[in-house]
């Protein structure tokens, strides 16, 4: 699995590829809003309606 590093808005967000797919890691992207609890960041973006409506496709 290849990593990439990415710095946006001073917050480091590594991007893995596997299989020519990409994915993203989100507790790097949570640290933006709260370095210290990203799980409860992760877990309220989990509860919105367009989250589960995405993942319902």
């Amino acid at each position: 699995m290849a990593k990439t590093k990415l710095n946006v808005n001073d917050v480091e967000i590594v991007l893995y590829k596997q299989n020519e797919e990409e994915f993203m890691a989100l507790t790097d992207m949570a640290k933006f809003r709260d370095s210290e609890r990203t799980n409860y960041i992760i877990q309220n973006w989990m509860r919105t309606r367009s989250t589960i409506d995405f993942l319902g496709l």
